[in-house]
C-alpha cells in the first residue's frame, strides 16, 4: 500500500486509510519507532483506568487520599418504613 506525504508546516504527515485504522484500533495517538530501513506505526492502546496506580501513589505520597465525607452512616436519623 502506497501513501502520499502530505505537508503539515514545516512537517509532513501521511494519511492512514480509515480501513486500518478499524483493523488497528487506532484512536488518537501512536507510537513511532525508527528502525534500520523502516519506521514503525504502533497504536497506544489504553485501558480505562490507565495511569490511576500512578495518580493514586502521586495522592497518597501529598496525603491527598483522605476521606471527604465520614463513610460511616448515623443510622439512628434515619425513619424506616
Amino acid at each position: 500500500m502506497n501513501a502520499q506525504l502530505v505537508s503539515i508546516g514545516n512537517s509532513k504527515g501521511i494519511r492512514i486509510p480509515a480501513t486500518l485504522l478499524r483493523q488497528y484500533n487506532i484512536q488518537d495517538e501512536v507510537e513511532i519507532f525508527p528502525g534500520k530501513d523502516e519506521i514503525i506505526i504502533r497504536p497506544i492502546i489504553r485501558t480505562p483506568r490507565d495511569g490511576w496506580e500512578d495518580a493514586f501513589a502521586a495522592m497518597h505520597a501529598n496525603g491527598d487520599d483522605v476521606l471527604l465525607i465520614d463513610d460511616a452512616l448515623d443510622l439512628e436519623e434515619w425513619e424506616w418504613k
